[in-house]
């Protein structure tokens, strides 16, 4: 790395109290930031949730077993998660308006072919599509959002975070709704409203001009193509594989993407080693802290969408109610991310990233644990909105953390990276909950899942104080590691 590189920042990590470092007097608005981009992701985040309501619908209206409706929901967490390492390299050379303006496209196409599907085959296209244009858009977002300083990044991301955590939870209602009254193709169809809505970006364009990297580290904005295909098909084979079962994949089948998937894992592996600037840079995974900010931030969102996949057909059964009444009934839960997303600021100024990242994840067990052990129909919200705060609240503690674990120059590139394990954490929930719901009961599904936040919260309460900061450059002589 150059040594302007090296001498960009000075990582640090989200205070644990004291005073806050002083903030440039011209700096933009976080709020006021925040207000914008979160409206911008309102319809990427309902299209999570709306469908969640419709799948039971979905299924009977193609004939199709309700576990392979996951696929709805996976599809999309996949192709978002393998967008968002493309669209960190990408603006390397791009701006985050460029990024977004493509993504925002992307989304509403993909949208409109998967509403359109006269076969499941063809909704998951569409799917497909429609996620690696929202993973574009998230990147855009979140470049821009940690480009501010110091209070100004947290306030911004508290409230994108709030946004997303309640469009995806409000989504229910949404879908209900629309499926009840013009049906379930209309619901897949919502984000196209994120169109008509990318002209707001314009007033804060100036912002989103900005990539706050500068001119890019040493691989100078080329995309690693080989990096990138071991890294997709490392994630597509694992959900793959968890809904196995669920879809009828036959022995063969699942032999030849387990097998796709080892070779995968054994070429990133070799990748990371022998290309230092490639997809996944390995001074970037290597930096102290990074790694287990991914996982717990994965595991969080792997509870929230397991939890989301599954709630509004227990609320349908334990109510006899439709998707319309399960909506409703799930819209308390997803007015808590309000409260998670203006909580989050003043907690991490009392206490470090860690350890309010293990509160969250803990929230996540407890609110999964929930939905598993009870069957009547307000527990399983209050289960749903201990989700919710662990997803909102996660999503932005650690996508302020991210930045202050790496050089300057690699802002954007692990900026991908980290949502990329958060949204594969998000595709995996609903994997394994369908998946395994072919095999074993309901509740107990719910209940592996949530070893996943658990092994977060274990990962969160393990972190070393030490860890919390970062060397000074000039105390190491380096770039920090």
């Amino acid at each position: 790395m150059s040594q302007r590189a090296r001498q960009g920042t000075t990582p640090q990590a989200i205070p644990s109290g004291g005073t806050q470092a002083p903030e440039r007097v011209d700096a933009p608005d976080g709020r006021r930031l925040g207000l914008t981009l979160g409206m911008l992701v309102l319809p990427m985040y309902v299209a999570l949730g709306a469908p969640s309501v419709a799948l039971p619908a979905i299924g009977r209206a193609l004939a199709v077993p309700f576990g392979a409706t996951a696929w709805i929901l996976a599809a999309w967490s996949l192709t978002s998660a393998l967008a968002m390492p493309v669209a960190g390299r990408l603006l390397v050379r791009w701006s985050p308006f460029q990024v977004l303006a493509g993504g925002v496209v992307a989304l509403a196409s993909g949208s409109v072919l998967a509403g359109a599907g006269p076969i499941l085959s063809v909704v998951i296209v569409g799917r497909l599509i429609g996620g690696a244009g929202a993973g574009a858009t998230v990147i855009a977002v979140f470049a821009a959002a940690t480009a501010l300083p110091g209070r100004q990044r947290i306030r911004a991301l508290g409230i994108i975070a709030a946004a997303g955590a309640t469009a995806s939870g409000c989504g229910t209602l949404l879908g209900g709704a629309v499926t009840a009254w013009l049906g379930w193709r209309a619901v897949l169809a919502i984000p196209v409203l994120a169109l008509p809505l990318l002209p707001a970006a314009l007033p804060s364009r100036r912002a989103l001009t900005r990539s706050g990297s500068g001119e890019g580290n040493g691989s100078n904005g080329r995309l690693d193509i080989v990096g990138a295909a071991v890294l997709s098909v490392l994630a597509g084979s694992l959900i793959t594989l968890l809904q196995a079962h669920s879809v009828g994949l036959p022995p063969p089948v699942t032999l030849v993407v387990g097998a796709a998937g080892a070779l995968a894992a054994v070429g990133l592996w070799w990748r990371v080693r022998s290309t230092p600037d490639g997809f996944v840079p390995r001074r970037v995974i290597a930096s102290r802290g990074f790694l287990a900010a991914g996982l717990i931030g994965g595991t969080v969102f792997a509870g929230y969408y397991g939890v989301l996949f599954r709630a509004p057909s227990l609320i349908e059964r334990a109510t006899g109610s439709g998707p319309l009444e399960a909506g409703v009934l799930l819209v308390p839960a997803a007015a808590c991310s309000v409260l998670a997303g203006r909580l989050v600021g003043t907690l991490t100024d009392r206490f470090t990233g860690w350890q309010v990242s293990a509160a969250l994840a803990a929230l996540t067990v407890v609110g999964v644990l929930v939905v598993a052990i009870f069957t009547g129909p307000v527990q399983i919200v209050v289960g749903t909105a201990l989700t919710v705060c662990g997803f909102a609240g996660a999503q932005a503690v650690l996508m302020s953390l991210a930045p202050d674990l790496v050089a300057a120059d690699d802002r954007d590139t692990a900026q991908g990276l980290l949502n990329f394990m958060n949204a594969l954490g998000g595709g995996i929930g609903p994997a394994a909950v369908a998946g395994l719901s072919g095999i074993v009961p309901v509740p107990v599904a719910l209940a592996v899942l949530a070893a996943l936040p658990l092994a977060g919260l274990v990962l969160s309460l393990t972190r070393r104080p030490t860890a919390d900061r970062r060397p000074e450059p000039d105390a190491t002589g380096g770039s920090p590691r």
